[in-house]
């Protein structure tokens, strides 16, 4: 296919085949004022010429057109080859200076901590900016802000159509959430893999097996950088056990969500384990609005007068099922 922005688009490759359907020339006197913009064109590249006087113009052989682009094609390549090679050099100031700038983070052996939530979003930026092969992400919950999953798509979506690997565990919350769901569908085509595992696990992200990053506190308003080898390794390990149990989602399929009861048995059992309603709300990365509106229900399924007597029947009635 001959590019497009070499001028030969579809009203200039007509007008040449007109000509040389004409006999391979045509008279100036036969060229319609529309034509002048094409014609231009055409001269400009070379592919047809002028005979003397200006009253014939002649096609020209495209062997001889493609033989002079392919020449400037190369000569261009060979420029941009040099310009890629001369970019780290020119750039090398500047790289010393992202380097040695003052990161407002706690640095103790080979863990930073960060203590807030800007500073931990732009450093997470970074290391998603700076990975080359892969990222693995436990996301308990799985009901991320919407603009967040928003930053991370045009985050991700660039590093797996690089060739990045990127795999993603969530909980089964995640699958009725539709911001997750919108997310999730679009970065699986560039192969992104993402599943739902219904048990407690660590949230955590980990850049090319070299940077870890969990939480540092309870409110998940820090969180810990660690660079030591061997604790990510084992952190890697953790993420494979629980990928290995973990279950594959078709997102964007009518697979892909469980029912409304599903999230509200798993209320139900937390519910009866003990959980307050914003224990439940954050255990699930759900809304303790969402959470009250399945306890609402659940009160009413079991006609309890109390949130006290709705967890002491959820939890007579898991007994029974042992």
């Amino acid at each position: 296919m001959i590019p497009e922005d070499l001028g030969l688009d579809a009203a200039a490759r007509a007008f040449y085949l007109a000509v040389v359907s004409a006999g391979g020339w045509v008279k100036a006197d036969d060229l319609c004022p529309q034509d002048a913009p094409v014609l231009a064109r055409l001269l400009e590249l070379g592919l047809v010429r002028g005979l003397p006087g200006g009253t014939f113009y002649s096609a020209v052989s495209p062997r001889a057109f493609a033989g002079r682009a392919g020449g400037e094609l190369r000569e261009r390549s060979a420029r941009l080859l040099r310009q890629a090679e001369e970019v780290p050099t020119a750039l090398d100031e500047l790289a010393q200076a992202y380097d040695a700038a003052p990161r407002r983070i706690e640095r103790t052996g080979v863990v930073e901590t960060v203590q807030d939530r800007d500073t931990i979003r732009h450093r997470i930026a970074q290391l998603v900016a700076d990975t080359s092969t892969e990222m693995l992400t436990a996301q308990p919950g799985g009901n991320r802000p919407a603009d967040h999953l928003v930053w991370a798509m045009e985050q991700d979506v660039p590093f797996l159509r690089a060739g990045g690997v990127m795999r993603t565990l969530y909980q089964p919350v995640a699958r009725v959430d539709p911001a997750t769901i919108e997310y999730a569908v679009t970065v699986a085509p560039y192969g992104a893999r993402i599943r739902v595992l219904d048990e407690d696990f660590q949230r955590m992200l980990i850049f090319d097996r070299s940077v870890a990053v969990i939480p540092a506190s309870a409110d998940m308003g820090s969180a810990a950088f660690i660079e030591d080898p061997t604790t990510v390794e084992v952190m890697v390990e953790l993420f494979e056990r629980d990928w290995r149990r973990a279950e594959r989602v078709q997102w964007g399929s009518a697979h892909a969500a469980p029912d409304a009861g599903a999230v509200a048995a798993r209320i139900g059992l937390l519910l009866a384990g003990g959980l307050s309603q914003r224990a439940i709300a954050g255990r699930l990365g759900l809304s303790e609005r969402t959470v009250a509106g399945h306890i609402a229900r659940l009160r009413d399924e079991h006609e309890a007068e109390t949130l006290f007597q709705l967890g002491w029947l959820m939890r007579g009635r898991t007994d029974g099922r042992r």
